[in-house]
Order: C-alpha cells, then sequence, then structure tokens
C-alpha cells in the first residue's frame, strides 16, 4: 500500500522509527508527508532525505495561507524541484473554519494552481465548504494541469466529486469511511471509479474505526483499505494493488 497524506512530523504517540517498522509490517511501502505551513516546509524535506520510503510536497493549507508571503511562495517553488517533492499541495479552500479570509484563500489558491502548472506538478487539494467555487476552479485549470492532482480527505458533495472525476482528478479517502455518520462520505466513494482512487490516513487525523481515540498513523491505512474494499466490492488485495498503480501514475515515485 502506498499511504498518499499523512503528517509525520504531526505524530506523537511513537518515535519516527517506530511509526515507520510499524507502517511497514501493515504493508505500506511508500508514505507521503504534506507540508501546511511556513513552518514545516523544510520538515517534510527533511524527512524524506532521511528515509527512502518517504516523500513530500510543498505548499500552504488554506487555514494558514494568510501567512503565506512571496518569500514563502519564492521558497515552496525553489524547492518544489527537490527529487523527493511530488507535489504543490495540501492547498485550497477551506470556508467551514474560516482560518485565513476567504479572498486570501482565494488568491494564493490560484497562485498554487499557476505554479503547478509552471512546473508541471499534480497538486494535492484541501477542499471544506467551498463546493461551488472549488467546481470553479477545477473546471479552469483542468486543461493547464497536465498531471491533475487529487482532492483529498474527500467530504464535500457529489457534484463536487463528479466534477473533479470528469475533469480527471482523483478522490482520496481515509478513514472518515468508517464513521458511522459519514454516509455522505461513502456515497462519493461508491460515486468514484477504481481508477481515480486514492488511500490515505491524514493521520494524525480521522482515525479508523476501530481505533478510534487513538491518535492516527499510517499503520492504520489496512483498515481504510478494507472498508473501501467492502464498499467498492473489490477484494482487498486486488484494490491495494490498484491504489498503489494509482499513487504511483499520480505521483510519480
Amino acid at each position: 500500500m502506498i499511504e498518499t497524506h499523512c503528517h509525520l512530523d504531526y505524530l506523537k504517540a511513537h518515535p519516527l522509527e517506530e511509526i515507520l517498522r510499524l507502517s511497514s509490517e501493515a504493508g505500506v511501502s511508500k508514505l507521503v508527508t504534506i507540508s501546511v505551513d511556513p513552518g514545516n516546509l523544510d520538515a517534510v524535506i527533511s524527512l524524506s532525505e532521511a528515509h527512502a520510503q518517504i516523500w513530500c510536497t510543498q505548499g500552504i493549507h488554506p487555514h494558514d495561507a494568510k501567512e503565506c508571503t512571496e518569500e514563502v511562495f519564492a521558497k515552496i517553488k525553489a524547492q518544489a524541484s527537490h527529487r523527493k517533492v511530488v507535489a504543490i499541495g495540501e492547498i485550497g479552500l477551506d470556508f467551514h473554519y474560516n482560518n485565513s479570509p476567504a479572498d486570501v484563500q482565494e488568491v494564493w489558491f490560484r497562485r498554487f494552481l499557476e505554479l503547478a502548472t509552471d512546473l508541471n506538478k499534480p497538486v494535492v487539494i484541501h477542499s471544506r465548504d467551498a463546493d461551488l467555487l472549488m467546481a470553479k476552479f477545477l473546471v479552469e485549470y483542468s486543461p493547464k494541469l497536465k498531471r491533475k492532482g487529487v482532492v483529498h480527505s474527500f467530504s464535500s458533495g457529489l457534484e463536487l466529486a463528479q466534477t473533479a472525476i470528469d475533469q480527471g482528478f482523483y478522490l482520496g479517502f481515509n478513514g472518515m469511511i468508517t464513521f458511522p455518520k459519514a454516509d455522505n462520505v461513502r456515497e462519493a466513494l461508491k460515486l468514484c471509479p477504481l481508477e481515480q482512487l486514492l488511500i490515505e490516513t491524514d493521520s494524525p487525523f480521522l482515525t479508523p474505526v476501530p481505533h478510534r481515540g487513538k491518535e492516527n498513523g499510517p499503520y492504520f491505512l489496512p483498515f481504510v483499505l478494507q472498508k473501501m474494499a467492502e464498499i467498492k466490492g473489490v477484494p482487498a488485495d486486488k484494490l491495494s494493488e490498484i491504489l498503489s498503480q494509482n499513487a504511483q501514475r499520480l505521483f510519480r515515485f
């Protein structure tokens, strides 16, 4: 399995070497650790340099868009060419918490989409309570983004799911599909074609059942896989193979 979205520098329950050992024992062969703010741009690269199985991204989460500056943007642009950086992200729109003003989020989201276009990199997108505007962005930038990207931790409406699929983007799903009240997420998973599907944990967040209450980690990916296989009606081993092929095709490790 390939863990396509986690935050290794956020994990506290175990030392990193233990996390990597447990993940390997669980069948996780590669991990993508995601940058979210100016403070961890270097950290994710350092992790990827120190461990062959770790890859990373460069970007600013919409929560932290207010912290983005021209200097930060220039740093991301420069570091995006690093051999272990597989995408621009996590970028996007989040109008649920509005930790950064909506107009600021939109400005930087557009800048990062343009950057990904210029660098021929895929994007890792966060979207919450921004379905209509996000759909407009996906339609606008899909022709420009040759390698597309993923709308990760998908929990939006089916209309946005269909738009993303139609525009050639992947959808990423995690432990939310195991939550009793997350019928909307499972419906989006059902809608998504196998060839546009990615698996992730988004750890340390969104720990899957039956480990709710514990810190999430890439080593819990098998619980997401089992539930995903059940929902899609595909044997877990076959689905794991498809998901790994999808991740390889998108990120080109």
